[in-house]
């Protein structure tokens, strides 16, 4: 995911401030999903509760970026940007309610039965993320392959 990252912000990086902070924002997301998920570390202990509820509040802000800020901001009201949109919001809010789901379940003290579950699901979490990132460098593209200009200040 990081390795995509880095191609989206070398293709599309440094044409809009909203994109390339919502980059940023993604990057962050994506290291703190690293550290949560254990990458790089020899423990295989639970990250604590702190932990887990600071990632949990930096995905519910990307996710609300995404829908209430940026989403708006790269599909146009023409007849390719409205299918575009009918095409990829269903499955981007699907991916959000996943990522919900996952903040539901672990944002809050975990049980001893959630905290076996952890693992899988923050896996499974990843897998979601990792097809909602693919879905919006769509969004991406579609503006500068269509040569808008997104700058707009939020």
């Amino acid at each position: 995911m990081l390795q995509q990252l880095e191609s989206v912000k070398s293709q599309w990086g440094g044409k809009s401030q909203v994109i390339d902070r919502w980059l940023l924002d993604r990057q962050a997301l994506l290291v703190s999903y690293c550290e949560l998920a254990g990458i790089n570390k020899q423990s295989e202990c639970l990250p604590d509760a702190d932990e887990i509820a600071n990632f949990c509040g930096a995905l519910l802000d990307y996710l609300s970026a995404g829908h209430f800020e940026v989403f708006d901001i790269l599909v146009e009201n023409d007849s390719e940007g409205l299918a575009l949109r009918d095409k990829l919001y269903p499955r981007l809010t699907k991916t959000t309610d996943a990522a919900l789901e996952f903040n539901d379940t672990f944002a809050q003290a975990v049980t001893p039965e959630q905290a076996a579950g952890f693992d899988s699901a923050l896996a499974q979490l990843g897998e979601t993320l990792e097809e909602r990132f693919a879905l919006e460098d769509e969004l991406i593209a579609h503006v500068y392959l269509n040569k808008r200009d997104p700058e707009v200040t939020l």
